[in-house]
């Protein structure tokens, strides 16, 4: 970034190129600002509007790709309707987590001679698979759809569970409204943020043993999966972790941080193998965010203060020495070490009072 006060990224939100086409970008403060997991509601409005831009690009090119199509025809002109006459019902039809996949692993097959099941178009136009949610607390609302029984065509790498029962579905409400009470009362950035960003969550089965798990999708932007664990306090956590995941996600789609990766693999201190750079920045941002997480715990006066203190100089310490590795591996953009330079004065300027 050449000067200070430059976008980050070609063009800026709303600006067009010689293609008509809309450029996205973020001025420096606000990426200094999601550098630091400190960007909240703000930081999500430039993500989502390039993951708009981004899906109704994928949606043309399908049309592009397969013009005697009268299904996806049909489709594509109801969503083109959506964006003139019900711009909000449009939003929710393109941001509905799995598009950005299935459009891609479309595109793919089309270019390889395949058969592609282009009626998903006409199936994301129609309700979604899950109850909506309408949590609310101290004046912040939240509304995310449970998608207990849709079919997933993102891969979270975990089995997912589902379909749900009434039973079950009562109990993911009460814990979520327990984690939303957290996330507001004590978290109240990162509760701001998530209910910009995170529309729809999809139950996992815990892991083995049954201890709970969570996930997000690279090209998944505004989904969460998690397994329910027992403590909402772990259930607002995963909510975070997953959050940052997604959000990293959403900013690679407009500034790339590092190079493609290569052969080389790093030591990421929370896993036993080595990880490219790619998944290590991934690891290290979401950390972060643990940490914080950890950090505003144990100052809070609520809960088990002594686990927060000891989660929070360990995930500290693990973020800290990652962003390290980070900045000594050579694969970061320019842009890319400015970021993970910024993650690291977060990561260090971190403190528990008292």
């Amino acid at each position: 970034m050449a000067g200070t006060d430059e976008a980050v990224a070609a063009g800026v939100p709303g600006a067009r190129g010689a293609d008509g086409l809309p450029r996205h970008g973020l001025d420096r403060a606000t990426f200094r600002a999601i550098a630091a997991a400190r960007g909240g509601a703000e930081a999500v409005r430039p993500l989502r509007a390039g993951q708009l831009s981004k899906r109704a690009l994928l949606l043309l090119a399908l049309r592009r790709a397969a013009p005697d199509d009268e299904g996806y025809r049909a489709a594509y002109g109801e969503v083109r309707e959506l964006q003139r006459a019900d711009r909000a019902r449009w939003e929710e039809v393109l941001l509905r987590p799995e598009l950005d996949a299935w459009a891609a692993d479309c595109l793919r097959g089309l270019a390889a001679g395949e058969r592609v099941p282009l009626d998903g178009l006409a199936a994301f136009l129609r309700a979604g698979s899950g109850p909506a949610l309408a949590l609310e607390c101290d004046g912040l609302g939240w509304s995310p759809v449970i998608d207990h029984a849709g079919p997933r065509r993102v891969d979270y790498g975990r089995p997912p569970a589902g379909p749900l029962g009434a039973a079950e579905l009562g109990l993911w409400e009460d814990q979520l409204e327990r984690a939303w009470r957290i996330l507001v009362r004590r978290h109240p950035g990162y509760a701001r943020a998530v209910a910009a960003c995170v529309g729809v969550i999809v139950p996992l089965r815990p892991a083995p043993g049954g201890a709970a798990v969570s996930a997000a999708a690279r090209r998944a932007y505004g989904g969460v999966a998690a397994s329910l664990p027992g403590d909402p306090v772990l259930l607002a956590l995963a909510l975070v972790h997953e959050f940052l995941h997604v959000q990293l996600g959403a900013l690679l789609d407009l500034v790339p941080l590092h190079r493609p990766n290569g052969a080389a693999v790093y030591h990421a201190p929370w896993r036993p193998d080595l990880r490219p750079v790619g998944a290590l920045l991934q690891g290290t941002y979401a950390h972060l965010g643990v940490a914080d997480f950890w950090c505003a715990e144990a100052g809070s006066g609520e809960g088990d203060r002594a686990r927060a203190r000891r989660e929070f100089d360990c995930w500290r310490a693990h973020t800290v020495a990652a962003a390290a590795t980070l900045l000594g591996s050579g694969e970061l953009t320019p842009d890319g070490t400015e970021f993970t330079a910024e993650l690291a004065r977060a990561a260090g300027a971190l403190g528990v009072a008292g």
